[in-house]
């Protein structure tokens, strides 16, 4: 596995929903100029076998179709831990990941995505639709009171770099003063950032007449944002799955908007953030 440097990785299961995820790979590594690796995980030794087959294929497929020939490999494991572990051993750039969203018949929908983002450090683009457009214009960053939204920082910086992106803060309304207090403190974080980095944004506050994830992707869709970047919550439990994580209706919008969702780290954000992509 050697072979590629910092690829972009996204998961292979011969449906249309990876298909898209490979058209937004397309787009996105002409812009950072790195392979793309189609990953599919096996059961056992002959599913692996006929599976490289069908993969080969898909490969040739879609370097004709779309001008961009991707590697593959195949590997046995759960998904669940899998593509974390791949894209750790490769250093990838980013995992790019097609869902099915709350409906879908295929198995990875709602809580069972979440559950594969939080497998890995690097960060997850889950997408459902095409692309609407070649590049991210405008994103929309979503501030609440979580001490982990000051961790953002890395990829904003990668985004605004590499696609000239204009970021909309939509700042979450509290009633709490203890909450309040940390709303403001993660907006002055982000701002001093953005303002020190000559990054173009502006801040926004939610009407609060609904609930914040459900006013986040109503507000990216009025306002037209090519992507939403989140935060997954920090040691999430399995009853977070069972209720309801925030994090699991973003992914598996209604709108179909493409949500950049990473996790935050073990430790304090500090001087060795990377910011040239990928994960660690």
């Amino acid at each position: 596995m050697d072979k590629y440097e910092r690829p972009i990785i996204v998961p292979w299961d011969f449906s249309q929903v990876a298909e898209n995820a490979f058209q937004h790979a397309v787009n996105i590594s002409k812009v950072v100029n790195r392979d793309i690796l189609l990953l599919h995980i096996a059961h056992d030794k002959k599913d692996k076998e006929a599976k490289e087959v069908e993969l080969k294929a898909s490969s040739e497929k879609l370097g004709k179709e779309y001008g961009r020939k991707p590697f593959y490999e195949v590997v046995r494991g759960s998904i669940f831990h899998a593509i974390g572990e791949t894209a750790k051993e490769l250093k990838a750039e980013m995992i790019i990941m097609g869902t099915h969203g709350m409906k879908g018949a295929q198995k990875l929908f709602g809580s069972k995505a979440l559950k594969v983002v939080v497998s890995s450090r690097i960060p997850f683009l889950v997408v459902q639709d095409k692309p609407a457009r070649e590049n991210f214009d405008t994103i929309l960053l979503p501030i609440d009171f979580k001490r982990e939204n000051k961790e953002k920082a890395n990829w904003i910086y990668y985004l605004s770099r590499n696609f000239g992106s204009k970021f909309i803060i939509l700042k979450s309304k509290a009633r709490d003063k203890g909450f309040k207090r940390k709303i403001l403190s993660n907006i002055k974080y982000v701002e001093t950032f953005l303002k020190g980095h000559d990054v173009e944004y502006e801040i926004v506050t939610a009407t609060g007449n609904q609930k914040f994830k459900k006013e986040i992707i109503s507000f990216a869709k009025s306002h037209n944002a090519d992507l939403i970047l989140i935060m997954a919550t920090r040691d999430i439990r399995w009853i977070d799955y069972m209720l309801g994580a925030p994090e699991q209706y973003i992914l598996a919008n209604p709108e179909n908007m493409p949500i950049m969702c990473m996790n935050p780290r073990p430790a304090k954000i500090g001087g060795g953030f990377r910011a040239s992509g990928g994960g660690g």
